[in-house]
């Protein structure tokens, strides 16, 4: 039984995005959402109206108060438990746009109905049994997908996917517990010897469990987020242009003066199902711009959190001594080396140069093309030459960043991939719990401290799926959620 209070109130809400579309739904779950529905709803044919569950009812909405008919709708009637909050469930489908919305929204509040908070739908199918705490928490990511693998990944933990993985690790604990705990309670009794090296060794391979799922998180946090792609370089290099070209829009401004980003842009695009989170930012130099050194400053913060960097460079101009000391403190492994405007480089020298997929191809006999080789040749990283302007080169960025991404931790989304930092934290804690036991048993640790260190690693799990959580974590996850979900 779920120890959680469950209002008995019947609530509402508009469960579609504000705005014009050809439809909007106002949604009420609670013992009352039959009843409030009845006194306001028309049947068309003008009869004595019995909702069955699971129909559709077309007629209209009256206000009872003067008999003004409001909009033309359909009604969804869904009776419990077989609903999404396992209550009585009613749809009200009228026509797009706030007024019509709003103005049902408003009879059904008078007649009986309280306004639904946050996420309050999906908290009740959580209170009531429906689905548990990791399942509740993939609604939102499902909205919030912004790749088809985002999508996947809500969807698989939406069907139980991560919560079937938890509740296996649960059940295995508590057959260790309760060996642990049998011997405790009942030491004079006829039970099985408790062999502790046994106890150790599989408490060990859970927390080795655990440590893959664990792994799992940076591929969730970048299917759910992005990969934090930060474009740096000093000012005017094309950080803006690359942005734009990238994004196939105008989204920055471009222009030959220096320093024209001061703050950074943010922008999403999907390059073979990686999501980017590309970060323009203010270019790096000494300035005494108070508003452009704080761009600076920004941008410095940026490279330190990012994923991925994308150092943009000139073709054809030695490095400057700032732009060698950032290269110098970057990883090959997360950073590619963009060397930019070879258009211009090929037309200043003139030479017989081809650039075929962003790759330098110079002609034989012929003299190399200054493209920062100096610098450029000794990079242990990834290389791309590219043309932002004339969107040369684009297509080799585009594959470098994949290659660069598969071949680190980013793998293709699982069965069960931690997309949730609160997931995360609750992981690592069990975890170094079950660690606690083998270290334990070989000091020769009493059974009642290890008892509690395998109690602890069991709620630990247990507040991934809700078993074991605080009210408190409840209210803040579903605070998150919109008004309607």
């Amino acid at each position: 039984m779920n120890r959680f209070i469950l209002d008995s109130d019947t609530i509402a809400a508009i469960a579609t995005a504000p705005g014009e579309g050809a439809i909007g739904i106002v949604r009420l779950s609670g013992p009352q959402a039959v009843e409030i529905a009845r006194r306001l709803f028309r049947p068309g044919k003008e009869m004595a109206w019995s909702p069955q569950s699971h129909r559709l009812y077309y007629g209209h909405i009256v206000d009872p108060a003067d008999g003004r008919v409001v909009d033309e709708v359909l009604v969804a009637v869904m009776l419990a438990p077989r609903t999404y909050t396992r209550e009585d469930v009613v749809e009200i489908n009228c026509h797009g746009g706030i007024t019509p919305l709003r103005q049902v929204l408003q009879l059904v509040l008078a007649a009986g109905a309280r306004l639904a908070g946050p996420g309050e739908f999906t908290k009740r199918a959580f209170l009531n049994g429906r689905i548990d705490l990791a399942q509740a928490e993939a609604v939102i990511d499902i909205i919030r997908a912004r790749t088809g693998a985002a999508l996947r990944l809500a969807v698989q933990q939406l069907g139980g996917g991560l919560s079937r993985r938890i509740e296996g690790m649960q059940q295995n604990l508590l057959g260790l517990l309760a060996a642990v705990e049998a011997v405790i309670d009942f030491p004079e009794d006829d039970l099985p010897a408790l062999e502790l090296d046994h106890l150790a060794r599989q408490a060990e391979e859970l927390a080795g469990e655990i440590d893959q799922l664990i792994r799992s998180a940076f591929a969730g946090r970048v299917y759910r987020e992005g990969l934090r792609t930060v474009l740096a370089g000093r000012p005017n290099v094309g950080k803006s242009s690359l942005l734009n070209a990238l994004l196939k829009e105008s989204r920055a401004i471009v222009t030959d003066i220096p320093g024209t980003t001061r703050d950074i842009i943010e922008e999403y695009i999907n390059i073979e199902g990686v999501p980017l989170r590309l970060l323009d930012t203010a270019g790096l130099r000494e300035t005494a711009d108070p508003v452009e050194k704080i761009g600076v400053e920004r941008t410095k913060e940026a490279l330190e959190q990012a994923d991925l960097v994308l150092l943009l460079v000139e073709a054809g101009r030695a490095l400057e001594p700032a732009e060698k000391e950032l290269l110098a403190e970057l990883d090959p492994q997360r950073t590619i080396l963009v060397v930019n405007k070879v258009d211009l480089v090929e037309e200043a020298d003139g030479q017989a140069a081809v650039f075929s997929g962003g790759r330098r191809e110079e002609a034989a006999g012929r003299a190399p093309l200054r493209l920062v080789a100096d610098t450029a040749d000794q990079w242990p990283g990834r290389v791309v030459y590219i043309s932002a302007l004339h969107e040369q080169g684009l297509e080799e960025l585009k594959k470098a960043i994949v290659e660069l991404v598969h071949a680190g931790e980013l793998a293709a989304p699982g069965e069960a991939v931690l997309v949730n930092l609160r997931h995360e934290e609750a992981l690592k804690r069990a975890y170094q719990h079950l660690m606690e036991v083998p270290a334990a048993v070989s000091r020769g640790v009493p059974l009642e401290l290890l008892s509690i260190d395998l109690r602890q690693a069991w709620e630990a799990l247990g507040e991934i799926t809700g078993t074991a959580v605080a009210g408190d974590i409840v209210e803040r996850i579903f605070s998150d959620f919109c008004i309607g979900k």
